[in-house]
């Protein structure tokens, strides 16, 4: 059974925690964990250890080396149908225990008691799983013919789309020692990695004049109204990750090498093949957006940050000005309950029903808002397991875009609700769609927004703010994908120096971004924080492929709005059970069109054009 992915989470927390007032803000929601346990010491964690520890063994006990006999015996799809259906219920208990462990981990990553309470979860939880390895690798090792009959029975048939779905794994399996080996050996591996990096991040301080800040605090700088903070912030971070770079670097050199010893041995040609796996995405799609994007640079960044240069009275700006507010337009503190209010009556104006699970996360504590020393920095939805409910991350900071982040992690958290009843094996959306509703919520939010506003100044500034937001989603994160494409396949050649890194990085910036915006010194080592590098090489894409989809879906919902909310959350709804091609159907959608990317592109561009228009 695969390790979930779980960022993030509070000690205590036996009753909901107290919101947290800060200035200019209002008060910020803390989570409530007590859906999952109530704190570290919860007896009920060591109950559910122990559980994990003994339903596994017997699991194994059970059903290995028989699921073959199962099939070829009497009522086949009812005996297979109870083993998965035990597997599922591991699954749940499991992930429970994962998510707490990583939303405790993700509340405060420099907190020794938090960070020996999410480590000694994972070894458990990696040994307890060690158990489960077979039952995957056994159901593909059946026979095409044996299974479709078993499918006949509803009771099987029900978990068609999880069986067909592993399948799809079937030329990459390895012998039952080996995946067992690579199992238990991800807690020092790619596991122990992730971890180093995280509380790094964590720890590192920034020295913005007479301020150390952590990154999160520094990262916010780059936006600030002033020149001279943003040029400190971005000189701190340069100091910073320099005097840090070595460390960075190794931690690179070795997850790549690790995954490229798993990609060998797995039978992967290229460094993506297994992503565009895990996503169920085929690469000739993925290629097709990548070229599009790629191709679209000179009418979509280079062209965008031409114009804002001209806004500044230059011709190039300092890569600490890309994301500036523009100049001579007031800005203001968003208060928590204003964003709140935005973001609900947004999603109310597209479905009453999405506004009520929204809804949900602010009355019942599912969102931890506040900036914090050690938190975990950015922000996330985490699905949890069905039998409990997701939970948001955040770092509030009253910005336009918090607001968009807020409408953004919000998106995921009702996709991941209206998924949950199709179980633990279901549920989960590949990364290729994982991103529609989050990037929906952030379009809804943008346009109640933009249709409020009729001064020119103002909707110019609104207009940019979301401009640099999908040049940030679609541009930047095929970049990254490049970058990540590059430094993997160096990576197979041997080590690589930070220079080499930092030279990939800059080859993919200045292409990406264009001769509007001058990559200073310094500028060389920003690829050391981006976390997605760490924890999921080549998730990157999934924005693009999110964000350019959202444009079609939302270009299709304004010429006929008639039944879309409907379609739109019957899709959410699916979770995995359906492949991306048979959900995008019903709204005339197909990603092998060449045309469906320059569709989505043309929206960003038909944006720029009317920033132009206003001068």
């Amino acid at each position: 059974m695969p390790a979930r992915s779980n960022r993030a989470v509070a000690r205590k927390a036996s009753k909901p925690a107290a919101k947290a007032a800060v200035k200019g803000l209002g008060k910020l929601p803390e989570w409530d964990l007590t859906a999952l346990y109530a704190g570290l010491d919860d007896p009920a964690v060591k109950r559910d250890l122990d559980r994990a520890d003994r339903y596994s063994i017997a699991f194994e006990e059970d059903f290995k080396g028989k699921l073959a006999a199962l099939a070829d015996g009497p009522a086949p799809g009812k005996r297979i149908a109870e083993a998965v259906k035990r597997y599922e219920q591991l699954d749940d208990l499991l992930g429970r225990l994962a998510s707490y462990a990583g939303l405790i981990h993700a509340q405060d990553t420099v907190d020794p008691v938090r960070a020996k309470f999410y480590g000694d979860v994972q070894e458990r939880l990696t040994g307890a799983s060690t158990h489960l390895l077979f039952f995957v690798l056994e159901l593909n090792r059946l026979d095409d013919t044996a299974l479709e009959a078993a499918m006949a029975d509803p009771e099987l048939g029900h978990y068609r789309p999880w069986l067909e779905d592993i399948r799809k794994d079937k030329p990459y399996q390895l012998e039952d020692r080996v995946e067992q080996l690579f199992h238990e050996k991800s807690v020092t591996a790619y596991s122990a990695w992730n971890r180093l990096f995280d509380e790094t991040i964590a720890r590192l301080r920034f020295k913005v004049g007479t301020q150390s800040l952590a990154i999160e605090p520094t990262l916010k700088l780059l936006q600030d109204t002033r020149e001279d903070k943003r040029k400190a912030a971005a000189q701190a971070m340069a100091v910073t990750f320099k005097e840090n770079i070595r460390q960075f670097t190794h931690i690179t050199n070795t997850l790549a090498k690790d995954k490229e010893i798993s990609d060998r041995w797995r039978g992967f040609a290229d460094v993506a093949d297994a992503r565009h796996l895990s996503n169920r995405v085929e690469p000739e799609v993925v290629d097709a957006l990548v070229t599009a994007v790629r191709a679209a640079y000179p009418r979509l960044s280079h062209r965008y940050y031409a114009l804002k240069a001209h806004w500044f009275g230059r011709k190039k700006l300092p890569h600490w000005d890309r994301n500036a507010p523009l100049p001579k337009v007031a800005t203001r503190t968003i208060t928590w309950t204003e964003a709140q209010a935005t973001v609900l009556t947004a999603y109310g104006a597209f479905s009453t029903d999405m506004a009520e699970i929204a809804e949900r996360f602010f009355k019942n504590n599912w969102i931890d808002a506040p900036v914090r020393p050690g938190k975990a920095p950015g922000a996330f939805a985490h699905p949890t397991v069905p039998s409990a409910h997701p939970y948001v991350l955040l770092n509030y900071q009253g910005r336009p875009r918090d607001v968009m982040t807020l409408a953004h992690e919000l998106g995921h958290g009702v996709h991941q609700v209206l998924a949950a009843p199709n179980g633990p094996l279901m549920a989960p959306t590949p990364l290729t769609l994982a991103e529609t509703a989050s990037v929906f919520g952030e379009m809804l939010t943008f346009r109640k927004l933009l249709a409020g506003i009729t001064e020119r100044k103002q909707r110019k500034a609104m207009l940019a703010a979301k401009v640099e937001d999908m040049i940030n989603t679609v541009v930047r994160q095929i970049a990254f994908y490049s970058f990540e494409h590059k430094l993997h396949t160096e990576r197979r050649k041997g080590e690589l120096t930070s220079d080499q890194i930092n030279a990939l990085w800059m080859s993919v910036q200045h292409e990406s971004l264009g001769p509007a915006i001058d990559l200073r010194p310094g500028y060389e080592t920003f690829w050391a924080y981006i976390p997605h590098f760490i924890h999921s090489p080549f998730y990157v894409y999934a924005y693009a492929f999110g964000d350019c989809l959202v444009n079609s879906l939302y270009s299709v919902y304004e010429r006929s709005n008639q039944g879309f909310a409907e379609r739109y959350m019957k899709m959410l709804a699916a979770g995995g059970t359906k492949h991306y091609s048979a959900l995008l159907a019903p709204f005339g959608l197909d990603a092998r069109d060449p045309a469906f990317w320059q569709g989505g592109l043309g929206v960003i561009e038909t944006m720029i054009e009317e920033l132009e228009r206003l001068g």
